[in-house]
């Protein structure tokens, strides 16, 4: 990793923990703050996640695992609203390096693509619909809700990206660290009772 690449990692750690801005937004944001371009002096989302975490360490150890447990609990009521759908928590919330500000993701594997749709309307769920880069780049329609979550008192983003039922064996390869992306209900329960430990 360059020095350009360590700046850049921490200007955007900051940014991703206290924004709850995504890596990529993030990574972009620091390098034109610091005068930096080209794609060549972007960390890698590993090193911004190590630099997420260095951040939170100092930062925000005393608040981060209570919001991380509150954000769990929450994408764990929606996975349990859309257990037909066979629902996996990633990103920051999965990999606990969530605070109050980040949203939640979670990937349903459906046999058909409107009927996440259908279940929300017929749950009476408002909801925006948008097309966002999958976890393979490819196209993904996009659920969004704003979900109220108790414990924070405050609004969550609750992001449902919509997949083929045949794309799940391919979503739980490890990444680049090893670590499952993402996980179902029972694996998320497990996280949920590590914390409470």
């Amino acid at each position: 990793m360059t020095d350009d690449q360590s700046e850049i990692a921490e200007q955007a750690a900051r940014w991703v923990v206290e924004e709850g801005l995504e890596y990529g937004p993030a990574k972009r944001r620091a390098a034109k703050e610091l005068g930096l371009s080209g794609r060549g002096s972007l960390p890698s989302n590993e090193v911004l996640e190590d630099a997420v975490m260095d951040y939170i360490a100092v930062f925000c150890a005393d608040t981060q695992p209570h919001e991380l447990q509150a954000l769990r609990r929450l994408a764990l009521d929606w996975m349990a609203r859309l257990s037909e759908f066979r629902p996996h928590l990633g990103g920051a919330v999965w990999h606990g390096t969530a605070t109050r500000k980040s949203d939640i993701y979670l990937q349903l594997f459906c046999d058909d693509s409107k009927s996440a749709e259908i279940a929300l309307i017929d749950q009476r769920v408002n909801y925006l619909a948008r097309t966002v880069k999958g976890f393979h780049g490819e196209a993904v329609d996009a659920l969004s809700v704003h979900a109220f979550c108790v414990e924070l008192n405050e609004d969550i983003g609750v992001h449902l990206m919509i997949y083929d039922f045949d794309d799940l064996r391919g979503a739980l390869k490890f990444d680049a660290k090893g670590r499952s992306p993402r996980g179902d209900i029972t694996a998320v329960q497990g996280l949920l009772s590590q914390l409470a430990a």
